[in-house]
C-alpha cells in the first residue's frame, strides 16, 4: 500500500545531482504541457507576486465544487420531497458524492497528478465532472434514484482529482510560510459557493416548481457541465507554473535548520496518517451536519422546507464569514492554535443543538457551521508539512480521506428516523471528537516543526531584490563569501 505511487517519486540523490532552475525559469516555462516530477523547475521559491494569478486561477475551482456541494444538500431534501425516500436512503446521494473519493485520489487521480503534473489534473478533473452533470439529464427524465446516485458518483470522480491537484498546488505555490493563508483564503471562495449555491436552488432553480418536478436539475446540471467544460480549455492554454515533488524536497531541505526536517519514508510520516483519520472523521460529520441540516430545522423550530432552506443558506453565510475570519487570525496568530480553538467551537456548539431545541437549536447548528469553516483547509496543510518528496503522494490521502462523507450521512439519517434530529447529532459529534484530538496533538508534539515552516522566509526578497531559497539569491551569497575571504573569480573552483 505504501509504495504505490513510489517510483513516481524522485530520490534524494536524484534531486541534489541536477542543476538548479530559477524561479524566473519556472514562470517562462508556465506554458508547457506536462513535467517530470522528479525534475526541479525552480519553483520552490516562487514569490508571491508570481503565484498570484495562477492562484487565482485556480480558486475559481474552488468556487466551483463549492456550488456544487451546497447544490448537493438542496437536492437531498428534494428528492426526499419528490421520489418519498428516507433520511436515511437519501444519504446515499452523500454516500455516491463522496465515496468516490476514497477511489479517485489513491488511484488514478494521484498516479495523473505525479505523471503529468498539476495542469492535466485539472483538465481531467473538469472533464470527467462535465460528464457527470450532463448525466443528471438521463437520471431526471427517468426519475431514477440509482441514476442520480451514478452521476454524484462521476460529479465527485472529477471534484476529487480537481482537489487532489488544487489543494496541494495552492499550498505549494508560493512562500512557504504563507502555506495555510493561501489555502484559507482559496477556501473560502469554495464557501462562497455553498453559499449561492442553495440560495439560487430556493430563490431560481426550484422556484414555484412541483415538489415532483424535477426538470430543473435537468437545467441546472445542464448549465453547470458547459461551464466546465469551457473551463477545462481555459486551464489547457492558462500560464501555470508546475511544483514537482523534486520542489518540495529542496525546499524541505533549506528549511531543515529551522523545522529540524528529516527525510523518512512515506510509512514514517505519522503527523500525515493522524491528518488523514482526522479530516476522515472531520468531513463524514460536517456532511453529516449538512445533509440534515434542513430538516433539523423543521424539526426544531417548526419551519417550512423552505424556511429551512433560508436557514441553511444563513449557516453557509457563517462558513464563509468563518473563513475569511481564520484567514485574518492566521495573518497573526499560528495556525495551529487556530485550529485548536475552532475545533474548540464546533465541540461546544454541536454539544449544545443536542439540547436545544426551538430557533436557538438552529443557531446552535449554525454556529457549529461557523467553526467548521477553517478545518479541512488547516488539517490539509498541516499534515502536509515536511513530507518534501512525499508531497503529492501524502496530499493524494489527504484528500482520500473526504471519502469519510460517504459513511456519516447515512448513519445520522437512520438515527434521525429512529430517534429524531436532536439525537441524530450523536453521529456527527464522534466525528468531531477524533477530529478535535489532531489539534491537540500537533500542539503537544509538533510545534517546533510547524512554527519553523512559519518563520522561514523563503519566497521573500531579500535588501538585493532577490528571492531567498532561490538559485540566483544563494549564487549572490556564494559570491559575498568569496569576496570577504579575499578570492577571486578565477579561483571559485578551486575553493569548493
Amino acid at each position: 500500500m505504501f509504495s504505490f505511487g513510489k517510483k513516481e517519486e524522485p530520490e534524494l540523490v536524484e534531486v541534489s545531482n541536477q542543476r538548479r532552475p530559477s524561479n524566473a525559469e519556472a514562470m517562462n516555462q508556465q506554458h508547457r504541457k506536462s513535467v517530470s516530477n522528479k525534475g526541479l523547475t525552480g519553483a520552490s521559491a516562487l514569490t508571491v507576486k508570481q503565484s498570484i494569478f495562477p492562484i487565482t486561477l485556480v480558486t475559481i475551482l474552488f468556487f466551483l465544487w463549492g456550488f456544487a456541494y451546497g447544490l448537493l444538500d438542496v437536492l437531498n431534501a428534494k428528492f426526499q420531497n419528490s421520489l418519498g425516500i428516507t433520511a436515511a436512503k437519501s444519504g446515499g446521494l452523500q454516500g455516491a458524492y463522496f465515496g468516490a473519493y476514497l477511489i479517485g485520489p489513491p488511484t488514478y487521480s494521484g498516479w495523473i497528478v505525479r505523471k503529468f503534473g498539476y495542469r492535466w489534473t485539472f483538465i481531467a478533473g473538469l472533464c470527467i465532472y462535465g460528464v457527470g452533470a450532463l448525466m443528471f439529464w438521463p437520471s431526471a427524465v427517468y426519475r431514477s434514484f440509482g441514476g442520480f446516485c451514478g452521476s454524484l458518483f462521476i460529479v465527485g470522480s472529477g471534484l476529487s482529482t480537481l482537489e487532489t491537484s488544487a489543494n496541494p498546488f495552492i499550498a505549494t505555490c508560493g512562500p512557504p510560510r504563507l502555506s495555510e493563508l493561501r489555502l484559507e483564503i482559496s477556501q473560502s471562495f469554495q464557501a462562497i459557493g455553498s453559499v449561492m449555491a442553495p440560495l439560487l436552488a430556493s430563490r431560481v432553480f426550484f422556484k414555484e416548481t412541483d415538489p415532483t418536478d424535477l426538470s430543473s436539475v435537468q437545467w441546472t446540471y445542464l448549465g453547470i457541465a458547459a461551464f466546465v467544460f469551457l473551463l477545462a480549455v481555459v486551464f489547457l492554454f492558462a500560464p501555470i507554473p508546475e511544483v514537482t515533488d523534486a520542489d518540495m524536497a529542496l525546499q524541505a531541505e533549506q528549511c531543515s535548520g529551522l523545522t529540524g526536517y528529516v527525510e523518512k519514508p512515506l510509512k514514517k510520516q505519522y503527523k500525515l496518517f493522524f491528518g488523514v483519520a482526522a479530516q476522515f472523521c472531520y468531513v463524514g460529520a460536517q456532511v453529516g451536519v449538512a445533509a440534515v441540516f434542513i430538516k433539523y430545522a423543521v424539526e426544531s423550530a417548526g419551519i417550512s422546507d423552505a424556511e429551512g432552506s433560508d436557514r441553511y443558506a444563513i449557516g453557509q453565510g457563517l462558513f464563509a464569514i468563518g473563513r475569511f475570519a481564520a484567514a485574518g487570525l492566521m495573518m497573526i496568530m499560528k495556525p495551529r492554535w487556530v485550529l485548536l480553538a475552532f475545533m474548540t467551537g464546533v465541540m461546544i456548539f454541536i454539544c449544545c443543538s443536542m439540547g436545544i431545541k426551538g430557533e436557538g437549536g438552529v443557531a446552535m447548528l449554525s454556529l457549529v457551521l461557523f467553526f467548521e469553516s477553517c478545518v479541512f483547509p488547516t488539517i490539509f496543510t498541516l499534515s502536509i508539512r515536511g513530507l518534501g518528496r512525499h508531497t503529492k503522494r501524502g496530499s493524494s490521502w489527504i484528500v482520500a480521506s473526504v471519502s469519510g462523507g460517504a459513511l456519516f450521512p447515512s448513519l445520522t439519517g437512520l438515527v434521525a428516523d429512529h430517534k429524531g434530529y436532536h439525537i441524530a447529532m450523536c453521529v456527527p459529534l464522534i466525528g468531531f471528537t477524533v477530529a478535535f484530538a489532531f489539534p491537540v496533538y500537533l500542539n503537544t508534539l509538533c510545534a517546533q516543526e510547524l512554527d519553523g515552516f512559519r518563520e522561514t522566509k523563503i519566497g521573500y526578497y531579500d535588501e538585493d531584490g532577490l528571492a531567498i531559497g532561490d538559485i540566483q539569491h544563494e549564487e549572490r551569497r556564494a559570491s559575498l563569501v568569496h569576496e570577504e575571504k579575499g578570492i577571486s573569480p578565477m579561483e571559485k573552483e578551486v575553493a569548493y
